[in-house]
């Protein structure tokens, strides 16, 4: 397993790149809309992790009910797991409670899918599987 992203809620990316982008000097690698999830993501990588900025598209969307309770901040950190399928059927004989018992779309085309805060310390979890023989997400080559 590896850090795959940190995701950062935000009410306005462009706002957020002002720091990312603009003072930190990073580059923003890919852009796009999940529209099932409701949200617009900037992937910037900081070494092989990448820090993920999420503005929602919608205000019933779970970035826009974070942003409500919390304010901008880190809302998940995701983790590459090889079988995303596999790794949601161990937590769940280990009783770890699942948002989602089973995988979705992301960004990028990978599957994804998260774990309750509750079972992990007070983080929300999210697990990434990369699209088989799809380099794009792991290398951040393309732009869209």
């Amino acid at each position: 397993m590896k850090i795959e992203h940190i995701g950062i809620a935000t009410p306005k990316i462009e706002d957020a790149l002002a720091f990312w982008r603009d003072a930190l000097g990073l580059t923003v690698v890919h852009t796009e809309e999940v529209a099932e999830q409701g949200v617009r993501v900037a992937m910037l990588p900081v070494g092989e992790p990448r820090v993920e900025l999420l503005e929602p598209t919608h205000a019933g969307s779970p970035v826009a009910k974070f942003l409500e309770k919390r304010g901008a901040g880190i809302h998940h950190i995701a983790v590459r797991v090889d079988d995303i399928r596999a790794s949601l059927a161990r937590l769940k004989r280990q009783g770890a409670r699942l948002i989602d018992e089973e995988p979705r779309v992301g960004a990028e085309g990978c599957l994804v899918a998260f774990v309750h805060p509750s079972a992990s310390g007070g983080v929300l979890l999210e697990l990434v599987e990369h699209a088989h023989g799809s380099q794009q997400a792991v290398n951040g080559e393309k732009k869209s």
